[in-house]
C-alpha cells in the first residue's frame, strides 16, 4: 500500500513537471545559454544575422535606456532584424503578424551572470495569428534560420 501511495505521487509530481515544460514550450519563447557575454553574444549574434542577408533595423540596449534615468539593469539588448522576402508572405496571409515581425531576438544577463539568448518561434508565431499553409515553407525557412543564428551566435 505504501509503495502504491508513492508511484501516485510519483506519477503526480511527472504529470506537474509535464505540465510545466509544456506550459513553458507553450509560450513560444526559445531561450538558449550562451557560452559568451552579453556584448560578445551580441556582436556574433549581429554577425550572423548580417551574414543571412538579413537587415538589422534597430538594436535596443534596455540596460542603457535603464541607466539614462537612473535605474539599474543587467545587460539586456534587443536586435530587430529581418527581410521583406521572408515575412511578406506572413503578412499576406494575416497582417496582424506584422505586429511580431520583424523578428526579434533579445541578448540577456540573468543574476547569476549566465548570458541568454532568446527570441519568439516562427511557428508560434504563425499559430498565433491564423497563419496558413500557404505559408508553411517561409515559417520553416524562417525557423531553420533562427535556429541557424542562435546557435552559431551562442556557442564556441
Amino acid at each position: 500500500m505504501r509503495l502504491s501511495a508513492l508511484i501516485r505521487i510519483l506519477a503526480l509530481v511527472a504529470a506537474i513537471c509535464s505540465w510545466e515544460t509544456q506550459a513553458m514550450a507553450a509560450d513560444g519563447l526559445i531561450t538558449i545559454k550562451s557560452n559568451f557575454g552579453p556584448e560578445d553574444t551580441m556582436k556574433r549574434l549581429e554577425a550572423e544575422v548580417n551574414a543571412k542577408g538579413l537587415t538589422v533595423f534597430a538594436h535596443v540596449d534596455h540596460a542603457a535606456g535603464a541607466a539614462a534615468v537612473g535605474l539599474t539593469l543587467r545587460p539586456t539588448d534587443l536586435i530587430i532584424f529581418g527581410n521583406a522576402k521572408g515575412g511578406t508572405p506572413l503578412m499576406q496571409q494575416a497582417q496582424t503578424i506584422g505586429i511580431d515581425l520583424p523578428l526579434k531576438a533579445l541578448v540577456w544577463q540573468d543574476e547569476q551572470g549566465a548570458t541568454w539568448l532568446s527570441y519568439n518561434d516562427p511557428a508560434w508565431l504563425a499559430g498565433r495569428h491564423g497563419v496558413g499553409e500557404p505559408a508553411k515553407a517561409a515559417v520553416t525557412a524562417m525557423t531553420g534560420a533562427l535556429h541557424a543564428i542562435a546557435t552559431k551566435a551562442t556557442a564556441p
